[in-house]
């Protein structure tokens, strides 16, 4: 089926929108974006017309940190795997193992427009394992990831010490954690020398894991709330040569021309939470802001269940309200954590030849009262609310009229 969306406001990308454009979706992919005049009889395939009038035409919505399906929700302990405890250095658990794709959540994340998510381990261990990259729609994980592994787990700061210091075994300190992770880091450096010379002759799954991040095809993806735990990620990451991304980022403001100076973007959040720790005191919605000010590349997370993962837009609007500017707010939704998660290239804005992941909404996206009207997963119709199908004339064209 391919799907021509017609007259609606089409927002390709933040800081530029089409007004009465239209949108071709064929072979579950962007096949013209743009003008209403588009070639709609050259794909082969029958014709859905959805007449959009009034209403806003968005790349899907991207959270770049959950644990969604790994934590679960309304099943208590039985359906919680994101922490190993047993151990502090686990980087060969992989999310795609603990993924239930028939959590409730999932649908709550399709019906508020989110399209793609990371999921992963927790922070209870310095290294956590690979997280993922999944659509929100399916019911068999290994066909929806869209990429796997996208980061290495690392953790900094309170929750370490806290699992593992409350039973006097190491981290019980800051120096602890990172030396557990240096240590990891050099045996698995060694490993990959061993490897190249050709002197290595027996596989170690533990070591196999970080190769990725060593070879720098996916970066550290290091849980760091606390200003100095922030640069510690830093240290180690440019120790090692590796690439980074800090989630959370509690107070990245403050060491935001840091951040800048060395390229290191920030998956902020969550923000819809009390102060329940130490590391979250410096928690304000003017971090995006000072973050984006700054030059730091950032994208808005709800660290869900954390905060639940349809509040995902609604976060985003409470830091639009403390000074962060719209088109910068969208691209913290879209573009920044596509190309966190290295797929720029296929999801995160309105291009021909991208994957078919798009979002219909009755009003401006960055309003409470603008509404989810359709959603749109690798050109498939995932989720419509109220809208009125009818057939037309014309050989095989269908239409439906607006919502």
């Amino acid at each position: 089926m391919a799907y021509l969306l017609k007259h609606g406001n089409v927002i390709p990308e933040p800081g530029h929108m089409i007004e009465g454009g239209s949108v071709l979706i064929a072979g579950g992919r962007l096949a013209a974006v743009g003008d209403w005049r588009l070639p709609v009889d050259e794909t082969g395939e029958e014709l859905l017309e959805i007449d959009l009038t009034g209403k806003y035409v968005l790349p899907g919505l991207i959270d770049a940190h959950t644990h969604l399906g790994i934590i679960e929700e309304a099943t208590g302990q039985i359906g919680v795997d994101n922490n190993e405890n047993s151990q502090p250095v686990t980087p060969h658990l992989r999310a795609i193992d603990a993924v239930n794709p028939n959590d409730v959540a999932f649908h709550d994340a399709v019906a508020a427009g989110i399209t793609t998510v990371m999921t992963g381990p927790g922070s209870n261990n310095p290294v956590g394992g690979q997280s993922i990259a999944i659509r929100t729609a399916g019911r068999i994980i290994d066909r929806m990831v869209l990429a796997s592994p996208v980061g290495l787990k690392l953790a900094l700061g309170e929750n370490p010490l806290a699992t593992y210091g409350k039973h006097e075994r190491m981290p019980v300190t800051r120096l602890a954690t990172a030396a557990l992770i240096r240590d990891l880091f050099m045996e698995a450096q060694d490993y990959l020398a061993a490897k190249d010379d050709g002197t290595q002759r027996k596989r170690e799954i533990r070591l196999e894991a970080v190769l990725p991040a060593l070879r720098r095809e996916i970066p550290l993806r290091v849980h760091a709330h606390r200003a100095d735990d922030i640069v510690t990620a830093v240290r180690i990451a440019e120790e090692f040569g590796m690439d980074l991304v800090i989630e959370h980022g509690t107070e990245a403001h403050l060491v935001k021309e840091y951040l800048a100076e060395k390229r290191v973007p920030v998956a902020v959040g969550p923000m819809l939470t009390p102060r329940i720790k130490m590391e979250l005191k410096n928690r304000t919605y003017r971090t995006p802001r000072e973050l984006a000010e700054a030059g730091v590349k950032i994208a808005i997370i709800t660290d869900h269940p954390y905060n639940s993962i349809e509040y995902l837009r609604m976060i985003t609007i409470l830091a639009v309200k403390e000074g962060l500017p719209e088109d910068e707010a969208l691209r913290a939704l879209t573009v920044h954590p596509a190309e966190m998660l290295r797929l720029d290239g296929r999801i995160g804005r309105l291009a021909p030849g991208l994957e078919a992941d798009l979002v219909v909404l009755d009003g401006p996206p960055l309003r409470f009262e603008s509404n989810v009207l359709l959603v749109f997963q690798a050109g498939e119709i995932v989720y419509r609310r109220d809208m009125n199908e009818r057939q037309a004339g014309g050989k095989g064209r269908r239409t439906t009229g607006g919502a």
